[in-house]
């Protein structure tokens, strides 16, 4: 990544593990898709209700994803990276050209 890891909480207490945790997570991305320029990832908890947003930006465009869960944080957290890996890699497959795209 071009721009270091951004990591934001907001009605969630900071913890290291929760951190180190998003760090791997981020980092597994790149696996994927190595010309990430950035990653920005949001978690917001509000009444045992927890939403995590993954913001990334690739030459030529932005991916968003946003998943929410009741009452399990790691759950949000882990369903927002997996469904980023998902849209990274279906981006990485137009970009090289193997997605026919329709006239």
């Amino acid at each position: 990544m071009d721009i270091p890891l951004q990591i934001s909480l907001h009605g969630i207490a900071h913890s290291d593990e929760l951190q180190n945790a998003i760090r791997e997570r981020a980092k597994k991305l790149e696996r994927f898709y190595d010309r990430i320029v950035s990653c920005r990832v949001v978690l917001e908890g509000r009444n045992k209700q927890y939403t995590a947003r993954i913001d990334l930006k690739v030459p030529g465009g932005e991916i968003a994803v946003t998943h929410q869960h009741g009452e399990d944080l790691q759950v949000a957290l882990r369903d927002a990276f997996d469904a980023a890996r998902r849209r990274l890699e279906d981006y990485a497959r137009t970009q090289r050209g193997d997605v026919k795209r329709h006239a």
